[in-house]
C-alpha cells in the first residue's frame, strides 16, 4: 500500500518513494509554492556587511589561513563525532570518489540537498578530508554564524555588480587552483524535508565554466533506533550517498548543456533517494 504523504502540506503533493524508504513527519510548515523560502532566520546581532567590491571574498590574509586550519580541524574532531552521535551518518558509495580520483584531479563541483544545519558536515565527511569552497547566501554572514560560515569555506553571493565581479574573481582563481567546489541548488535549507526541490541553474552554469565534473550526493532519512531515541525524537537518522560523477560538455551549447546537467544531477538524486514522484521540477527560474 503506498502512503498518501499529501497529508503533511501541499509541499508534499504528489510525493511517492519506493518501498522501505522512511519519510520523517514534518519539523515545520513548508511552502507548496515557494521552493526557495528561506527556512533559517539570522541568529544574533545583526552586523551589516558590505558585499561589495571591497569585501575579500577569497580572503589570503595569515589570520583566515589560521582561523580556516583551526575549523577545519574542530570539524573533525567535534563536527562527525556528533554527526555519528546525534544523527547516525552513515555514507554510501564513498569508493566512487576513490575510483574517479583521476577524473577529479583538477576539481570537482559537488551538490547535495540541504536538509539539515548539520549536513555541510555530512559532504565534508563524504569526500574525505578534502576542503570545499561554498557560494553561500550572503546576508547570514551578517550573524553569529557569518564566522563559521567564512572560514568553513563559505564566500557570500553578493546582490550588486561590483561584488559580483570579485565574487567571479575568487571563484576564477579558486578553478585555476584545481580546488573543489560545493554548492547547494536548492539554495536554503529545509529541515528534514524529504522531496527534492528545485535547482538553481547557477550552480550548472559554474560547472560548465570552469569544465568541472559534478558529484551528485543526497541525504536521506532513517528512523531513530536503539540507543539514539534517547538523544532526540523529533529528528530522523541520516545517510549520504555518493552518486556517479556527470561530465560537463563544453563543446555544446552553454544553455541546453547546463540544463541538461541540472536535469540529470536532479534525477540522479531522486533515484538514490529512492523518490518515484517528486512535487517539484527539477526547474523553476
Amino acid at each position: 500500500m503506498v502512503e498518501d504523504y499529501s497529508k503533511f502540506g501541499p509541499a508534499y503533493r504528489n510525493f511517492k518513494v519506493k518501498e522501505g524508504v522512511y519519510v520523517p513527519e514534518p519539523v515545520a510548515e513548508f511552502s507548496g509554492d515557494n521552493p526557495f523560502t528561506r527556512m533559517a532566520p539570522i541568529r544574533g546581532k545583526y552586523k551589516d556587511i558590505k558585499f561589495d567590491e571591497t569585501y575579500p571574498y577569497l580572503d589570503k590574509s595569515l589570520k583566515f589561513k589560521i582561523w580556516h586550519f583551526l575549523i577545519y580541524l574542530a570539524t573533525w574532531i567535534v563536527g562527525f563525532p556528533v554527526n555519528w552521535i546525534r544523527y547516525g551518518l552513515m555514507i554510501e558509495g564513498r569508493k566512487k570518489i576513490r575510483q574517479n580520483r583521476k577524473l577529479f584531479a583538477n576539481g570537482v563541483m559537488t551538490v547535495c540537498n540541504h536538509v539539515y544545519r548539520w549536513d555541510m558536515f555530512c559532504v565534508l565527511q563524504a569526500m574525505r578530508f578534502r576542503k570545499a569552497w561554498i557560494p553561500m547566501y550572503a546576508q547570514p554572514f551578517n550573524g553569529k554564524d557569518g564566522f563559521l560560515m567564512k572560514h568553513i569555506g563559505g564566500i557570500p553571493i553578493p546582490e550588486n555588480r561590483s561584488g559580483l565581479r570579485k565574487f567571479d574573481q575568487a571563484f576564477d582563481e579558486l578553478a585555476s587552483r584545481k580546488q573543489w567546489i560545493h554548492i547547494f541548488p536548492e539554495s536554503c535549507s529545509w529541515n528534514f524535508y524529504a522531496p527534492l526541490r528545485p535547482f538553481k541553474t547557477g550552480t550548472f552554469n559554474m560547472a560548465y565554466k570552469y569544465s568541472l565534473p559534478i558529484l551528485p550526493l543526497m541525504i536521506t532519512f532513517r528512523p531513530r533506533t536503539g540507543w539514539r531515541r534517547f538523544i532526540s525524537k523529533s529528528e530522523p537518522l541520516v545517510t549520504i550517498h555518493v552518486g556517479d560523477p556527470i561530465i560537463p560538455d563544453v563543446n555544446a551549447p552553454r544553455k541546453e548543456e547546463t540544463a541538461r546537467m541540472r536535469d540529470l544531477a536532479h534525477i540522479t538524486m531522486l533515484e538514490m533517494a529512492g523518490i518515484v514522484s517528486n512535487p517539484w521540477p527539477s526547474n523553476i527560474d
